[in-house]
């Protein structure tokens, strides 16, 4: 029996051959990535000219600043390479069968598969927002990486996946997953 459900824009579930699968996309937003891709380039460029100047200066005070300068453009340069490549190509997985939960972040087909035995697994819970909360607003923001709204507890590690996930959604793919786990266990 083949069941294909969708969440939402971003989430849909199959489940087939009592194996529950859940892909779940980092945006619907194509715009928004594009632009993403513009705001890179411009990053990348301007680091560039910066460092092809910096053999052009005598003034070791000036040098060091643009040390110090070149250390900051470099670590947002890997921040924001990595997040563009999470929007474009990125998706999480989450799938459950023969008693265990496996869980990976792929982006373009690669990425470490998690694996949990489904016995020692509390149950799943959404993670709330609290608003006016700095911390939680920056999570969900689309230039960032992050912001899991759903986790569970397994043999003592805390498990969080579902990025940037509204409340609905969340609720919807808990609900999914608990109505599959208590008809098949």
């Amino acid at each position: 029996m083949e069941n294909i459900q969708v969440i939402g824009k971003r989430s849909s579930v199959l489940i087939k051959d009592k194996i529950f699968s859940l892909v779940i996309l980092p945006t619907d937003n194509k715009k928004k990535v594009n632009l993403m891709f513009l705001w890179l380039m411009a990053w990348s460029v301007s680091g560039i000219i910066i460092l092809a100047n910096y053999f052009k200066l005598t003034n070791d005070n000036a040098k060091l600043m643009i040390i110090v300068w070149l250390g900051f453009w470099a670590y947002f340069e890997f921040k924001i390479i990595r997040v563009y490549m999470w929007k474009r190509f990125g998706k999480e997985k989450l799938w459950i069968k023969k008693g265990k939960i496996l869980y990976q972040q792929d982006v373009n087909g690669r990425g470490k598969i998690k694996e949990f035995d489904i016995n020692l697994l509390s149950g799943f819970s959404i993670i709330s927002l609290t608003t006016g909360s700095i911390a939680d607003t920056f999570s969900q923001t689309f230039w960032v990486k992050g912001g899991e709204r759903i986790e569970f507890i397994c043999q003592s590690k805390l498990i969080k996946f579902g990025m940037q996930l509204n409340d609905d959604e969340a609720n919807k793919i808990i609900v999914t997953l608990n109505k599959f786990l208590t008809q098949n266990n």
